[in-house]
C-alpha cells in the first residue's frame, strides 16, 4: 500500500466524492438542470435599524390582551398602596411584574427562575416586561407581597366575566380537586415515630449539651474566663432544629385529633337534645381526653398539607381545591382552598361564599355524592324553601354509563328522610336531566387548569398556597374572558 498517496491520508478516496457546488441563481450551463434555490440566510449579517417586538407580536396575541387588561382594565390600586416609603432603589413598576405574572400563570410559567429565563428568551415575555428583565428574586419577592392582591385578581376577571354577560347563574356545579402541595412524602413523620424520635433527640441534645459544657471549662482553664462559650456546636444547633420542628409538627397533630374529637361531642350532644352547657362541657372532655392516631402524619416542608388519595388511586401531601362553575362559559364564580380531604364539609361555606362573592343566589346547583350528608340536605332544603334555587346532590354514588333508576310514582311519603327526598327528586325527569349537566360543567374546568398551569401550587402554607390557587383561577376566568372576545371580535 502507497502510504504517501493523497488519496489514502483522509478517511475515505477523494476521488470517490462528487463536489456540489453552492445553489446560484443563475444555471452553470443549458444541461445543469432546474437547481433548488433557497432564502438568504447570513447569520452574521448586521440589523442597521433596531427591530421592533411590535412586528414580532402577532395582533390577536394572549400577552396583548393581558397588557392591555393590566393597563386598562383592572384595578391595581392595591398594588400601589404598599409602596409608601420614596427611600431606596426604585422597584419595577407593578404594572410590569403584574403582565407577566399574569401571563406566565395563562401559559404555565410559574416559577420566578423560568420566569426571568422567559424575559430574556420569548418574546410575549420581552414584550410584556418593555424589554427589561427583573431577576428571580424581585418577581418572587413581588408575588408573595402582593399576595392578596394578586388573589383579588380572582374577583376582578369574574367582574370582567359577567360584564360581558359570559355568567348568567343559572346552572352552577360544584366540585372538588386535589392540588398537590410543595411538599415530599420523605420530609414527613407520623405521631408514633415523632413520639419516639423526640426521646431520643431529646437524650442526644442532652449529651452533647454536657459535652459543650465540659470543653467550654476545659478551655476557660486554657485560655481564660473572658472567652465566650455560647456558640452552639454545629451539630448541636441542627439536633435543636430538628427538635423544635418535631414538637411543632406533634403539637399541631395533637389540637387537630383534639379539635375532631370536641366537634364530634358537641354533634352527639346536640343530637341527644342536650342543653348548650352540657354541649360545651363533653366537647371540652372529649378535647381533653383525645389521643391522636399513631399513624397521623405531618410533612416538615410545608406542615399545613395533608395527606390525599388523587385521582390515580395514589397519596400525596395535597390542599382540596373547591370550585363553583358557571354553565354558559365554565367560568369559575367561588373557589378556595383548604387542608380537608373530603368535601362533604365544603357544601354549606361554598355556597356561602358564592353568595358573598355574587351578591345573588344561582337558580340550580349540582354537586355529586361527595357532598351529601343529611345535615347538609336539611341546610339547602332551607334554602330551597325561600324559593329561587334549588339543588340536585347525588345520594349515592354511581358508576359512569350506568343508567339513573326510573321515577317512582306517587305521593312523597310524609316521614321520608332528607335523603329520601332528595334521591327521589334525581329520579325525576327534571332532575336526571340537571345533574346530567355536572360533569360537563365542572370536570373540565380542573382538567384545563391541570393541562395549561398544572394542578400544583408552588408556594407552602395554606394561606400562601390559597392565595397562588385564587389567582390560578383568575387566570382560567382570563382565558375565557379572552377566548369569547375572539369569538365575538
Amino acid at each position: 500500500m502507497d502510504t504517501g498517496s493523497s488519496a489514502q491520508d483522509g478517511l475515505f478516496d477523494e476521488s470517490l466524492v462528487e463536489r456540489v457546488e453552492q445553489p446560484s441563481d443563475v444555471p452553470m450551463d443549458a444541461n445543469a438542470g432546474a437547481r433548488k434555490r433557497f432564502k438568504a440566510f447570513e447569520p452574521d449579517a448586521v440589523m442597521l435599524v433596531p427591530p421592533s417586538l411590535e412586528e414580532w407580536l402577532p395582533q390577536g396575541h394572549l400577552a396583548r390582551f393581558i397588557g392591555e387588561l393590566v393597563d386598562g382594565e383592572l384595578d391595581l390600586t392595591r398594588f400601589h398602596a404598599s409602596y409608601a416609603k420614596a427611600k431606596g432603589q426604585p422597584p419595577y413598576d407593578p404594572r410590569l411584574m403584574l403582565r407577566i405574572l399574569l401571563y406566565g400563570y395563562c401559559v404555565g410559567v410559574r416559577s420566578s427562575r423560568e420566569l426571568e429565563k422567559a424575559c430574556t428568551d420569548v418574546v410575549a415575555f420581552r414584550w410584556l416586561a418593555a424589554q427589561q428583565a427583573p431577576d428571580f428574586r424581585s418577581i418572587a419577592r413581588f408575588r408573595e407581597r402582593h399576595l392578596a392582591a394578586l388573589a383579588n385578581v380572582f374577583l376582578q376577571a369574574l367582574e370582567l366575566c359577567r360584564a360581558a354577560g359570559m355568567v348568567s347563574l343559572g346552572h352552577v356545579a360544584l366540585d372538588g380537586t386535589k392540588v398537590r402541595a410543595n411538599a415530599s412524602r420523605h420530609k414527613a413523620m407520623s405521631y408514633a415515630r415523632l413520639t419516639a424520635k423526640q426521646k431520643v433527640l431529646a437524650d442526644e441534645i442532652s449529651d452533647l449539651m454536657a459535652e459543650a459544657k465540659t470543653v467550654d471549662a476545659a478551655e476557660d482553664a486554657r485560655f481564660g474566663p473572658g472567652k465566650r462559650g455560647d456558640e452552639l456546636p454545629a451539630e448541636l444547633a441542627n439536633r435543636a432544629r430538628r427538635a423544635r420542628a418535631m414538637k411543632t409538627a406533634r403539637a399541631s397533630i395533637e389540637a387537630e385529633a383534639a379539635d375532631k374529637a370536641r366537634r364530634d361531642a358537641e354533634a352527639k350532644a346536640r343530637a341527644r337534645g342536650d342543653d348548650d352547657d352540657d354541649v360545651s362541657g363533653k366537647g371540652e372532655a372529649a378535647a381533653a381526653a383525645a389521643v391522636p392516631k399513631p399513624t397521623a402524619q405531618r410533612n416538615f416542608t410545608d406542615p399545613d398539607a395533608r395527606i390525599m388519595k388523587t385521582a390515580d388511586g395514589s397519596y400525596h401531601y395535597c390542599y382540596n381545591g373547591q370550585a363553583v362553575v358557571d354553565k354558559d362559559h365554565q367560568v369559575i364564580v367561588a373557589t378556595e382552598l383548604n387542608n380537608t380531604a373530603v368535601d362533604v364539609q365544603q357544601l354549606v361555606p361554598m355556597v356561602k361564599n358564592a353568595q358573598d362573592t355574587l351578591k345573588a343566589m344561582p337558580r340550580k346547583w349540582s354537586a355529586d355524592a361527595g357532598y351529601c350528608s343529611a345535615a347538609n340536605l336539611e341546610h339547602v332544603r332551607d334554602l330551597e324553601s325561600g324559593g329561587g334555587t334549588e339543588f340536585f346532590i347525588s345520594t349515592r354514588r354511581m358508576k359512569h354509563g350506568r343508567p339513573v333508576p326510573e321515577s317512582p310514582r306517587g305521593r312523597i311519603p310524609a316521614d321520608a328522610t332528607p335523603v329520601e327526598r332528595m334521591a327521589r327528586k334525581l329520579k325525576t325527569k327534571k332532575g336526571q336531566a340537571v345533574y346530567a349537566r355536572r360533569k360537563a360543567i365542572v370536570e373540565p374546568v380542573f382538567g384545563q387548569i391541570n393541562t395549561r398551569q398544572g394542578k400544583h401550587v408552588l408556594l407552602r402554607g395554606l394561606e400562601k398556597a390559597s392565595g397562588e390557587w385564587k389567582l390560578m383561577a383568575g387566570c382560567h376566568n382570563l382565558l375565557k374572558l379572552f377566548s369569547y372576545r375572539a369569538q365575538i371580535a
